[in-house]
């Protein structure tokens, strides 16, 4: 399995989006930088727009809009290439004020849906570390669907959970977020007539006795119909076959990977990672399973 760095010296990156030319968008998490950023394909930065807040997650729509999660700033933030922002949703009369916005996956209904983590970032961190006791805090993380061009909050899909943090849609336009606390990978059938349920797709821990925390975080579906899912600190790529049970383990560089994506038209992963500050890239049995682009304007 081939592999390597695509770019390094990058603040904590998170939010990978990869374009059609090579180059790619990520968003940069440490308090040096706060930014969303473009890497050409040759992996030189160039700063989209400075958030002052903590940007995770990342999605791009079908007029090149990028959606940002935004955790520091508890909101989900709409801008154009330039960095201009364009709109912005902080929650709701009926569902309150988001937490920590985390991760984003556009549907084949046109929604986005976001994960929020469930506790809002100056509840459970001191400077860049989880406080002490973080685990036993009262997370509420949730899903939601999120109409991006009315930017009203639809419904909330699923809540009470610990650390809700990678989404993506996989086969049969299923919907699948997991849990960084548990390890736990979750499918929804949120197209059916009934309400959707939490259902047990996985799980993505390795066992072994190695201290500290360690979970799940960004994911996304091959073409294959594996879920191919970050595990941060646990130094892998968990892939996940569609009957749920651990296929197999890409082993990376850093130890901290925060999330992927499929280079477009390559059988390649993109991975960020927050110990070395770097995206690797890592060759896979197949290309991504497509991706939704609906138009928000």
């Amino acid at each position: 399995m081939a592999s390597g760095i695509f770019a390094s010296n990058v603040g904590a990156p998170e939010g990978p989006v990869s374009l059609p030319d090579g180059a790619m968008y990520v968003t940069e998490m440490s308090n040096a930088t706060l930014n969303v950023t473009h890497l050409s394909a040759n992996g030189e930065r160039r700063v989209v727009r400075n958030t002052q807040g903590r940007p995770n997650g990342l999605a791009i729509d079908g007029d090149g809009l990028l959606w940002v999660a935004e955790a520091g700033l508890r909101a989900l933030l709409c801008i154009d290439p330039d960095g201009r922002e364009v709109k912005r949703l902080e929650g709701d009369d009926t569902h309150g004020r988001f937490y920590f916005p985390n991760d984003l996956a556009f549907g084949p209904d046109g929604h986005l849906y976001m994960t929020d983590s469930g506790m809002a970032m100056t509840d459970f961190l001191e400077g860049q570390d989880f406080a002490e006791g973080f685990m036993d805090f009262a997370w509420d993380g949730r899903v939601y669907d999120i109409d991006p061009r009315t930017m009203k909050i639809v419904r909330v899909i699923d809540r009470g959970i610990r650390f809700t943090n990678g989404i993506a849609f996989g086969p049969g336009d299923a919907l699948y977020a997991n849990a960084s606390f548990t390890g736990e990978v979750y499918r929804y059938d949120v197209f059916g007539s009934a309400p959707a349920r939490r259902e047990l797709f996985g799980n993505v821990l390795q066992p072994d006795d190695q201290p500290g925390f360690k979970g799940p975080d960004g994911m996304k579906f091959g073409a294959d119909g594996r879920c191919y899912c970050t595990v941060y600190a646990q130094k892998n790529v968990t892939v996940l076959g569609t009957d749920g049970r651990v296929a197999e383990r890409l082993a990376l560089d850093g130890a901290c990977p925060t999330n992927l994506c499929f280079a477009q038209g390559e059988r390649r992963i993109l991975v960020t990672e927050v110990s070395k500050g770097q995206v690797e890239w890592v060759d896979v049995p197949c290309e991504g399973a497509p991706l939704f682009y609906p138009r928000t304007l």
